[in-house]
């Protein structure tokens, strides 16, 4: 049986290309920590597994303007209309709607 979180796992993978480093690296574990999630012989903390959430829709929102790898690149890019900051950064200090914002921009063709 697949569990939420390697659903979640998964779906980092194939629509933002995101590795199990990048998402260690987001809500502070080890890799192999990420790795135990996916195979389900662990399970993180509820807060963990909310910044993993919101972490997959704004990889979903993305989904609609970039492939995966470029997906990657703008969390992991330094952003003008984040003050210089990275998404990704934004996300693991529970600023999602913050991120959330410059999408919306991008979804209304207001910065591409």
């Amino acid at each position: 049986m697949t569990t939420a979180v390697a659903r979640i796992l998964v779906d980092l993978k194939q629509r933002g290309g995101l590795r199990g480093a990048d998402v260690a690296n987001v809500v502070n574990v080890s890799p192999p920590t990420v790795s135990r999630w996916s195979s389900g012989k662990g399970m993180p903390s509820l807060h963990i597994q909310t910044v993993m959430a919101d972490l997959r829709y704004v990889v979903e929102r993305l989904y609609d303007f970039y492939n995966p790898d470029e997906a990657r690149l703008w969390l992991h890019a330094s952003h003008p209309l984040l003050n210089q900051e990275k998404a990704i950064d934004l996300i693991a200090a529970g600023r999602t709607e913050e991120v959330l914002a410059v999408i919306d921009r991008l979804d209304a063709g207001a910065y591409l």
